[in-house]
């Protein structure tokens, strides 16, 4: 039986009277069969208006990035032949070759879906750039491999380096337990490599002695170098890790490249720049198996990160387990032709899903625990909340018209109405079983991207707002936000959220942390009103976005090309002042997932713009150095 095959090739073009330009679509049937009564399915972040002009074909319908085309009436796709049609009205123009179709499928009259292969989007009328160079040669002044460079550094090289660092006898249990931490972290990151520590003597090592010193910051540290030892002073855990960890940098280094050398003398002092180190996931788009979850916070403990924001719901999926409510995690965790969410972002014609158990949350928050990173999860409330709605409708008001919905990122009417009881209900139920899994003191809910307009037609809304005097969609939001700030109080913990947190009156800024996503500016809003504030800004620390203008560069663009020299010299806390620099907690980069369709895309994207962010997070601003860094992040560990 001859293999049934089929390919989606598209190319964007602009349009004399719309600077968003049109897609032109080529079905290529490579089986040995027709292909008649038929459609065909693609979804793209590149999202048509809501009645796009076709040419040769028939505009079937559109959810959020799924969209859905038939051939003209009777047309038969023979095999080895080709149907070309043209779709002109989108919300934006193409920029980069990963703007077009990320998956496709075709449906036939029977009920069965084939998978459709996908090509980059190609550009009519331009010249396709060649790749461009993201990252220099870079230069060392001290030949040294350490990331995040740390804060004082006044060591000499040597011209030999140690087979491997060990505790010496004095040495106490917790002590040597460090030093497998930090061991079992390198063989997990690095599983070629050499070891660089040993919890026994080993011939031409070098013995490390510990000192407890009161007098350091909890995550500072302080390694002095000598000719027979290494001695390693801290005052808590974490800074014992990372004095540990530089360690095995720094003979990972010198053992990996010529250029790099290991300390003979001298000291190095450190402490962080910032408390708040932070590296977003979000898993709602793509689906991160657990050991991959592990693998990040691994990434994350090498470059001295402390907090994992973990994006947990969204619009496309929930992926955590709430045993309340079951259907939340089937039929709100699932993707396909035939499902009640359909296929977004890379899926095609077989169902995709995918959840956390409690027990997988359990193993991702004792893995963070040990290597001194908190775990903060994120359940994204009232916005984005498409895949719960749909696991349970009963939290919608059933009285809307579904003309007068708001759509956000194309989801029609994807937000928790704060004036259905219920909906606290089910929020608590969630939260119960969420303070019991995770034992960060902040929860986060979101807050973000709710569409201005969003219930005012709700009759249950418009009673709510005539009751407690609420004005517009963002006084609504903030009704139910300070509802749920109450509720996470109650259950001992503090509210952290995306900006938007703050509008339409906000809440109790006391205990809260925001987090500055729209632009740098509004940081420095947010401190104002008395918030905590973590930076995070799409221009800087999004690791989604584009690394460079040329058309084959991936990755999204709404917020500007971000090449990896910006995101590290950007200056986070550059406008706050004296005042209020310490309500800037620190920073944090984010890793959204609708590009991601795969590890490579992943490493491209985030590598070397993450270890940029954590030494941004870390390294004093007089000892950030561009080209320092270049030489040395190639050695960082990958995805």
């Amino acid at each position: 039986m001859a293999l049934t095959r089929y390919r989606l090739e598209n190319s964007w073009h602009p349009l004399q009277d719309n600077a968003s330009g049109g897609f032109t679509f080529t079905l290529f049937n490579l089986s040995s069969e027709p292909l008649s009564d038929f459609r065909v399915v693609y979804t793209s972040l590149t999202r048509t208006v809501d009645k796009p002009v076709c040419e040769n074909a028939v505009y079937l319908r559109r959810n959020a990035n799924f969209h859905e085309f038939a051939p003209p009436p009777g047309f038969v796709l023979e095999a080895g032949k080709s149907w070309r049609f043209v779709v002109d009205g989108l919300l934006r123009p193409a920029r980069h070759r990963t703007d077009g179709a990320k998956s496709a499928y075709v449906s036939l009259a029977d009920g069965t879906h084939r998978i459709v292969e996908v090509a980059d989007l190609m550009l009519d009328g331009r010249h396709s750039e060649p790749p461009p160079v993201l990252l220099p040669e870079g230069k060392l002044d001290l030949p040294f491999s350490m990331q995040p460079w740390p804060a004082d550094v006044e060591v000499q090289p040597g011209e030999t380096f140690p087979v491997a660092l060990f505790p010496a006898k004095e040495a106490t249990t917790d002590e040597v337990l460090a030093v497998d931490g930090v061991l079992s972290l390198f063989r997990r990151l690095f599983a070629v490599g050499h070891a660089p520590l040993s919890l026994a003597p080993v011939h031409e090592g070098k013995p490390l002695n510990f000192k407890k010193h009161s007098g350091l910051e909890a995550e500072g540290y302080r390694l002095s170098f000598a000719a027979d030892s290494v001695t390693v002073e801290y005052s808590a855990a974490a800074g014992l890790q990372y004095a540990l960890t530089v360690l095995a940098q720094l003979l990972h280094g010198a053992r990996s490249d010529a250029k790099f050398r290991f300390p003979a003398s001298g000291v190095i002092s450190d402490a962080p720049r910032y408390s708040w180190r932070g590296c977003h996931l979000d898993v709602s788009r793509q689906f991160y198996p657990t050991d991959d979850v592990l693998r990040l916070i691994d990434i994350m403990a090498w470059f001295r990160m402390n907090r994992f924001h973990w994006h947990l719901t969204d619009d496309e999926a929930w992926r955590l387990e709430i045993k309340a409510y079951p259907l939340l995690t089937t039929v709100g965790a699932t993707r396909g032709p035939d499902t009640q969410l359909l296929p977004q972002l890379g899926n095609s014609a077989e169902p995709v899903s995918g959840f956390y158990t409690q027990d997988d949350v359990r193993n991702v928050v004792a893995r963070a625990a040990a290597l001194n990173v908190e775990v903060i999860p994120e359940v994204d409330i009232p916005g984005h909340s498409t895949a719960a709605l749909v696991a349970y409708p009963e939290l919608t008001d059933g009285q809307e018209a579904p003309d007068s919905y708001r759509s956000v990122q194309g989801y029609p009417n994807n937000a928790l109405n704060p004036a259905i009881e219920l909906t606290y209900e089910f929020l608590g139920k969630i939260f119960d079983e969420m303070v019991e899994l995770f034992p960060s003191r902040l929860i986060h809910i979101g807050g973000d991207e709710v569409a201005d307009g969003s219930w005012l037609a709700s009759p249950l809304a418009k009673s709510l707002m005539e009751k407690e005097g609420l004005d517009g969609t963002f006084g609504i939001q903030s009704y139910f936000m300070k509802r749920i700030q109450g509720m996470l109080h109650e259950r001992g913990r503090q509210l952290a959220g995306w900006d938007e947190v703050s509008h339409g009156g906000g809440v109790d800024p006391q205990g809260t942390l925001l987090m500055a996503w729209q632009k740098p500016e509004v940081g420095l809003a947010l401190a104002k009103q008395g918030y905590d504030v973590v930076m995070t800004p799409g221009q800087a620390y999004y690791l989604d976005m584009v690394q460079d203008e040329a058309w084959q560069e991936p990755g999204a663009s709404w917020a500007g090309t971000v090449p990896p020299s910006h995101t590290y010299a950007y200056e986070a806390v550059g406008e706050f002042p004296e005042e209020l620099k310490d309500r800037m907690k620190g920073v944090q980069a984010c890793i959204w997932s609708e590009h991601f369709l795969n590890r490579a895309y992943f490493n491209h994207l985030v590598f070397p713009r993450l270890p940029a962010i954590a030494e941004a997070a870390w390294t004093p601003k007089a000892q950030k150095d561009w080209l320092r860094f270049a030489a040395i992040v190639p050695l960082s560990p990958v995805y």
